[in-house]
């Protein structure tokens, strides 16, 4: 395999991840948050276990409590970013969320300089304040959760990968994140399911946003060091903001567009020689 070819692997999934995240919000008219989360959690849970046909049986109580956090931490994720983005720009919400794993980042650190990225993204939060007036309260505290479960995510997902072999504790942490998602779908409404244009939509962004990144992942850490991984990963933010430019036209300010460069390069640092930042995950 040519050396550029996992990085590009990468990129492809990083694009795929944020483009899914656009025509999720663009179809925010048609249908609810949760029912789109709910159709993309499905679509993936769907594909994965064909794909993979997980053991289920034989498995150890302890198995099971470890991979049924790990899908409640997913399902947690998805439905928080989702809530984000419905009420702030989408480049926004991600970079808020990126501040999870970035302190999960530093907090396994011992290096001091690592001070130095929190207080650089730190910057990046603050800026974000100069546009109070453009960011809802709710949408940002949205965004928080779902960081903090994208951290939960990463410490879960070397737990489950011990446990569970290939791609089956995720197989089976999508079922559960699906079955999860299910009572909130029935409890917010199924508006739009009755529609077969967001059904399709929805079932592409399962596609998108966790069957494509997932499978580029999968082959590119197969030959690229976790920390030039983890820095690629740290361009999300970035990522989603352009994805949001081009899709649904939202546009960045100044402080806004610094905010995401800051907690971007804070990213890159805290990661390098980590690999701890950005490990696969569906946003």
């Amino acid at each position: 395999m040519p050396r550029s070819s996992p990085v590009l692997l990468v990129l492809v999934g990083i694009a795929s991840v944020q483009l899914g995240a656009g025509v999720a919000k663009s179809l925010f008219d048609d249908a609810t948050p949760t029912v789109i989360v709910w159709l993309r959690l499905v679509t993936s849970a769907l594909v994965l276990v064909v794909a993979t046909r997980p053991v289920w049986r034989g498995r150890s109580r302890r198995d099971w409590l470890v991979v049924v956090a790990y899908g409640a931490s997913l399902g947690l994720m998805n439905i928080s970013i989702y809530q984000s983005f419905a009420r702030i720009p989408l480049g926004l919400a991600v970079t808020i969320e990126f501040v999870g794993p970035l302190a999960l980042a530093v907090a396994g650190s011992r290096r001091p300089r690592d001070l130095a990225w929190v207080g650089l993204a730190g910057l990046g939060v603050v800026l974000l304040g100069f546009e109070r007036t453009d960011l809802d309260p709710v949408g940002v505290g949205f965004a928080l959760l779902a960081g903090a479960s994208w951290a939960a995510y990463i410490l879960l997902s070397g737990e489950t990968g011990r446990r569970w072999e290939g791609l089956d504790g995720l197989a089976t942490a999508s079922v559960v994140a699906t079955l999860g998602v299910t009572p909130v779908l029935l409890l917010d409404g199924t508006d739009g399911l009755g529609s077969w244009h967001v059904v399709a939509l929805g079932a592409a962004v399962g596609l998108l946003s966790s069957v494509v990144p997932y499978s580029c992942e999968l082959i590119a850490l197969r030959s690229l060091p976790a920390s030039v991984f983890g820095i690629l990963m740290s361009l999300e933010p970035a990522a989603a903001a352009l994805a949001a430019l081009l899709v649904l036209g939202e546009v960045l300010t100044l402080p806004q567009w610094l905010a995401v460069g800051c907690v971007v390069a804070a990213s890159v640092g805290a990661t390098r020689g980590t690999g701890t930042v950005g490990q696969p995950v569906p946003d």
